[in-house]
Protein backbone atom coordinates (compact mmCIF):
# COMPACT_ATOMS: atom_id res chain seq x y z
CA UNK A 1 0.00 0.00 0.00
CA UNK A 2 1.09 3.47 -0.99
CA UNK A 3 1.32 6.13 1.61
CA UNK A 4 0.30 9.45 1.29
CA UNK A 5 1.61 13.02 2.22
CA UNK A 6 -0.95 12.47 5.34
CA UNK A 7 1.09 9.22 6.14
CA UNK A 8 4.54 10.32 5.86
CA UNK A 9 3.22 13.46 7.91
CA UNK A 10 1.96 11.53 10.98
CA UNK A 11 4.81 8.96 10.63
CA UNK A 12 7.45 11.83 11.09
CA UNK A 13 5.20 13.57 14.25
CA UNK A 14 5.36 10.06 15.67
CA UNK A 15 8.93 9.74 15.49
CA UNK A 16 9.27 13.26 16.94
CA UNK A 17 6.76 12.81 19.76
CA UNK A 18 8.86 9.19 20.35
CA UNK A 19 12.21 11.36 20.80
CA UNK A 20 11.13 13.63 22.46
CA UNK A 21 9.40 11.34 25.21
CA UNK A 22 12.85 9.27 25.21
CA UNK A 23 14.46 12.16 25.88
CA UNK A 24 12.29 13.06 29.09
CA UNK A 25 12.63 9.52 30.16
CA UNK A 26 16.23 9.58 29.81
CA UNK A 27 18.02 12.84 30.38
CA UNK A 28 14.63 14.37 31.95
CA UNK A 29 15.45 16.46 28.70
CA UNK A 30 11.95 18.38 27.10
CA UNK A 31 13.23 19.27 23.85
CA UNK A 32 9.94 20.45 22.43
CA UNK A 33 9.50 22.57 25.32
CA UNK A 34 13.38 23.31 24.94
CA UNK A 35 12.34 24.49 21.44
CA UNK A 36 9.49 26.67 21.68
CA UNK A 37 9.29 26.89 25.67
CA UNK A 38 9.22 30.66 25.44
CA UNK A 39 5.88 29.99 23.00
CA UNK A 40 3.45 28.17 25.28
CA UNK A 41 0.77 27.83 22.73
CA UNK A 42 3.56 26.70 20.03
CA UNK A 43 4.40 23.51 22.18
CA UNK A 44 0.86 22.74 23.15
CA UNK A 45 0.12 22.59 18.97
CA UNK A 46 3.07 20.21 18.51
CA UNK A 47 1.82 18.06 21.67
CA UNK A 48 -1.39 18.27 19.94
CA UNK A 49 -0.60 17.17 16.74
CA UNK A 50 1.37 14.65 17.89
CA UNK A 51 -1.52 12.90 19.30
CA UNK A 52 -3.72 13.53 16.39
CA UNK A 53 -1.17 11.47 14.45
CA UNK A 54 -1.10 8.59 17.00
CA UNK A 55 -4.78 8.35 16.64
CA UNK A 56 -4.11 8.08 12.46
CA UNK A 57 -2.08 5.61 12.73
CA UNK A 58 -4.07 3.77 14.79
CA UNK A 59 -6.43 4.60 11.98
CA UNK A 60 -3.94 3.56 9.34
CA UNK A 61 -3.12 0.07 10.55
CA UNK A 62 -6.55 -0.75 9.87
CA UNK A 63 -7.54 0.46 7.21
CA UNK A 64 -7.34 -1.81 4.32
Amino acid sequence: MEKSALDWIALVLLIVGGVNWGLVGLLDLDLVDLIFGSVGWLATTVYTLVGISALYTIYYLFKE
